[in-house]
């Protein structure tokens, strides 16, 4: 009876490990690929809009050199397109995508409100946590929180498409000072083709923030001209995250 016992324990120990045995190695976000022209936007996602903004950036699906990718037009607008998801930067810290851009903003500049444009970015939040807070900013959130009926992400980063500023630049951003902006392209040396790009976001936090990251609580895709009042195309394509070593 015993070893019946115990052999039951081992079926149900197997059970319970083989899902963390096979885990996703990974977690693909925007799939754009695998979408329909006619859809409006990619499943899962959402407008994400602001409300002092009246001008929203367009976006819809093409077919560009064979593949299903999103298209972006802003004039002189702001808005993106939004995926709520949970995922942990320390178990998926690679980040891929690709994205293609017709032309930068002349008035373009990371540093200052004014040139807070940016013709593609990728935008990735994380979510609220308290204990890395002071009171002070707690008892804002918690304002926020009462306005709104729950918290902003506790961050985010930015990855940037700039006009002038160096690739690898880290730039807070002018009007946030929990967000920062990372330039991982930059100037007009790669219009109009499309670039692969893939970054250690679990790195990229820590160096930004000097903390460990929180959960991811969203990711997003933004093409915007409302401060520069100019016109931008971008596309975008498919974005994954991906297991990784981290330096801990």
């Amino acid at each position: 009876m015993v070893v019946k016992v115990n052999f039951l324990l081992v079926l149900l120990l197997l059970a319970v490990l083989a899902p963390l045995a096979h885990s996703q190695q990974v977690i693909e976000v925007g799939k754009f690929s695998t979408e329909k022209v006619e859809n409006n936007i990619p499943s899962d996602w959402k407008p994400l809009t602001f409300k002092k903004i009246e001008r929203h950036t367009t976006y819809f699906f093409v077919k560009d050199e064979g593949t299903i990718v999103v298209k972006a037009v802003s004039e002189s607008s702001a808005s993106g397109l939004v995926r709520e998801i949970k995922i942990d930067p320390k178990e998926y810290p690679i980040v891929q995508w690709r994205w293609k851009v017709e032309n930068i903003l002349k008035k373009g500049n990371v540093h200052i409100k004014e040139g807070d444009d940016y013709p593609a970015r990728l935008y990735i939040t994380f979510e609220y946590d308290s204990s890395k807070l002071s009171f002070f900013e707690r008892v804002k959130f918690e304002a926020v929180k009462l306005l709104y009926g729950q918290y902003p992400p506790i961050a985010a980063i930015n990855y940037i498409w700039e006009s002038k500023a160096p690739v690898g630049a880290f730039v807070p951003n002018p009007y946030a000072d929990r967000v920062m902006m990372i330039v991982v392209e930059s100037g007009e040396s790669r219009l109009n083709q499309w670039v692969n790009e893939e970054r250690n976001l679990y790195e990229d936090f820590r160096k930004a923030f000097n903390d460990e990251p929180p959960m991811i609580s969203g990711v997003a895709i933004m093409t915007d001209t409302d401060n520069t009042g100019e016109r931008a195309i971008a596309f975008y394509g498919d974005i994954l995250f991906k297991k990784g070593k981290t330096n801990e």
